[in-house]
């Protein structure tokens, strides 16, 4: 227990705990195997809470504080990061959004729909040219008096094609003088003409939640439909950004909880040369470093969350957070496969998805190397 952490936030980790141990563990592994999206576990995750958890009661939330939100997020992926990011994207990227910038029509229209479990929300930045340089979006939203006409493609987009997809916030250029590009972010319902998504498949992590490809082929978005103010979605995109990277990190931090505790079972009950291993102490000085380093990670990560709910900068905290818990995700999933040696690297094993799912968490909202950038640059290291 985190000294940032009440016993109210302990209390709510049980509860997450338990429902991710009785419903989630039994069925990863298969679903990870089969690469199949879980509606019927997707719409339990609602029903538990777990859509909407920061989010005011009424519109259907739990009116709980980002911490919780982030322990959610930890207690799934210490048991499968597929649902840990069914939930995040729905959550940071698809719920955030919405309910930061957008009319209180538009929330009242959207937010509690998406926190009953009942639909699923997605977040269009990434194109071919656009990822890292969000600046590179080439999808764009011409403003046609009465409707907003839009042409582009997204990718890697998650929640972006399973029956239970609602639609996604489009972030596309409106307008383009003075050789500047200025963007805005719209909301299109999946029921609308011209809208094309193709779920993406063969994928090294994640295989279980729901990764797409988005075409949109001059499709009509009402002009109500855009999110906050025209030109803002840039600026409206970077602070989802940084919430959203809270999420990864937690992601990371879950992660590395789980496979720690996978390592700590196996080596007391695997036996060579007449004892444990973990009675060696190339075994257990692994052991005490990946629980020292897990450690420094919940604390950097829980004191980026206090700031934010304490309504402080906390852009910084968010990006050192995300870089630090995903390379912890890496460093201890690395050691609890050794620890495991032979058995780890069979699917049979736990260990060898964990180990998989870590990779992307280097890669996703925001890649290790940008986030130096943002941290450099708030150092004032430009």
């Amino acid at each position: 227990m985190s000294i940032l952490s009440t016993e109210k936030h302990e209390a709510f980790r049980q509860k997450i705990r338990t429902f991710a141990e009785k419903e989630i563990k039994p069925i990863a592994a298969e679903l990870d195997d089969k690469e199949t999206f879980s509606v019927d576990l997707s719409r339990k995750m609602g029903k538990a809470g777990l859509f909407g958890v920061d989010l005011p009661k009424e519109y259907g939330g739990q009116g709980l504080d980002t911490l919780s939100y982030i322990i959610a997020v930890e207690e799934l992926a210490r048991v499968d990061s597929s649902q840990a990011a069914t939930m995040c994207a729905h959550n940071s990227l698809g719920l955030a959004p919405i309910y930061n910038f957008g009319s209180e029509e538009q929330r009242r229209q959207y937010i509690p729909m998406l926190t009953s479990g009942e639909g699923l929300w997605a977040f269009g930045l990434t194109e071919v040219t656009a990822g890292s340089d969000a600046q590179g979006v080439q999808t764009v939203a011409e403003d046609k008096e009465d409707h907003w006409l839009i042409n582009g493609s997204k990718r890697y987009i998650t929640n972006g094609s399973n029956e239970l997809m609602k639609g996604i916030t489009v972030l596309a250029v409106t307008s383009n003088g003075d050789n500047k590009k200025r963007f805005s972010t719209i909301l299109v319902d999946r029921n609308q003409d011209g809208f094309e998504t193709k779920r993406m498949f063969g994928k090294m992590m994640w295989r279980a939640s729901d990764t797409a490809e988005l075409k949109f082929t001059n499709l009509k978005a009402d002009k109500e439909k855009l999110l906050g103010k025209q030109d803002k979605g840039l600026g409206q995109m970077l602070k989802t950004l940084d919430s959203g990277r809270l999420s990864i990190a937690a992601m990371g931090l879950g992660l590395a909880q789980g496979a720690f505790e996978m390592a700590m079972d196996y080596a007391q009950k695997r036996q060579q040369f007449g004892k444990t291993i973990s009675q060696y102490q190339a075994t257990s000085f692994k052991l005490a470093d990946m629980a020292l380093k897990i450690e420094l990670a919940r604390n950097t990560l829980y004191n980026a969350c206090a700031l934010k709910d304490a309504g402080k900068a906390f852009g910084k905290e968010a990006a050192m957070a995300k870089l630090y818990c995903s390379d912890i995700a890496k460093e201890v999933a690395d050691e609890a496969v050794q620890i495991f040696s032979g058995q780890g690297l069979l699917k049979s094993s736990s260990i060898e998805r964990f180990y998989r799912d870590q990779r992307i968490l280097q890669i996703g909202e925001g890649t290790s190397e940008i986030l130096r950038i943002v941290i450099s640059k708030h150092l004032g290291l430009e």
